[in-house]
């Protein structure tokens, strides 16, 4: 139940119950007069139901891939049938979701909230899921592996074959890959964004566990077009390394940065990748996998300068929360360590 309280007229919700002590107050305040409205409404409080999850479902999928027209291959479903969808959550809600048009897809500030819910929900309902299909004894469910960039040409990398084996083995569960910088990777695994880890972690979180499987060795590169590249290395001397601008990555730890002598003109990047690029560009010096630089080398477009006291070996590492896991991440764990044993 509503009352408004005369010129300027001031609205209040109020329960039904709370009614006659707020009119007694009202009552002994002078020039206002009380005009009642009634709301079936107001506890029509909204349950989630079969056919909610759906809509919630579809607009997970739509905020996702960032339009209607990009969710049709996961959903599987015709862009004027996602919109209908959409509209009918929306009506259903009571809130407006998102703008779409030719300006394209974007989410409002209460699509925003409703997306968090939605999101929140499809978690909680896969996670219950699998505790139910658990009893069974089956190892299902799905399991988050975040890996480090750059590591596929590594032949000391297992992880191909601990991702196959784990796929014969537990067939019903569902793995899905992402590909991280280390501390996203760490702060991931301690928030539960995912459930193990790969790669190399110069800053570590308390409360993971970490296990060694083996060593990356990184040495320092030129490119083709670099002042260093053609000269003999009879004549290259440590220092002259120095005169020229690296490329560093920016999640090194700092004990690893405080024991290379920076240049004002060093550039910065999260990942290998880009570290490659800027190397391959000629302008800049940097420490790569030997590994990831290898093909680069038999091409002739990088050259592997002379041994410099900054080359490394770092470890290669599989994170995961410390304590008990579920079957699953501790079938895979079981699997990849196998692999190096």
């Amino acid at each position: 139940m509503t009352f408004r309280l005369g010129y300027p007229p001031i609205q209040v919700w109020i329960a039904a119950h709370h009614l006659v002590p707020v009119l007694k107050v009202v009552a002994a305040v002078k020039n206002y007069t009380l005009q009642f409205d009634t709301f079936v409404v107001f506890n029509a409080f909204m349950r989630i139901s079969g056919s909610d999850i759906h809509l919630l479902s579809v607009f997970d999928s739509v905020v996702r891939n960032n339009g209607f027209s990009a969710a049709q291959a996961e959903l599987g479903l015709s862009q004027p049938t996602i919109s209908n969808h959409i509209t009918a959550l929306e009506e259903r809600i009571g809130v407006k979701l998102c703008q779409r048009g030719r300006r394209g897809f974007l989410l409002t500030e209460k699509g925003q909230m409703v997306h968090e819910v939605a999101k929140q929900l499809m978690d909680t309902l896969s996670e219950q899921s699998d505790h139910l299909t658990a009893l069974k004894g089956s190892l299902v469910g799905e399991l988050k592996l975040a890996t480090v960039d750059c590591i596929a040409s590594d032949e000391n990398l297992k992880l191909p074959d601990a991702i196959r084996i784990f796929s014969n083995t537990a067939s019903a569960a569902r793995l899905r890959l992402f590909v991280e910088p280390p501390q996203s990777i760490l702060s991931g695994i301690a928030g539960g964004a995912f459930h193990l880890g790969f790669g190399s972690f110069d800053n570590r979180i308390q409360g993971l566990r970490y296990e060694t499987l083996y060593t990356e060795s990184h040495s320092l590169y030129c490119a083709k077009d670099h002042p260093l590249f053609g000269l003999p290395s009879s004549k290259l001397k440590q220092d002259m390394c120095y005169a020229y601008p690296w490329a560093h990555r920016g999640y090194w730890s700092r004990q690893r940065k405080k024991s290379i002598k920076m240049h004002d003109l060093d550039r910065v990047v999260l990942n290998i990748e880009a570290q490659i690029l800027l190397v391959l560009s000629g302008s800049y010096l940097g420490l790569l996998p030997d590994h990831a630089a290898q093909q680069y080398v038999a091409a002739e477009r990088l050259r592997r300068l002379p041994e410099t006291e900054d080359d490394f070996a770092c470890e290669m590492q599989l994170v995961s929360k410390s304590g008990p896991q579920p079957k699953i991440i501790d079938k895979f764990r079981e699997i990849l360590k196998a692999e190096y044993a």
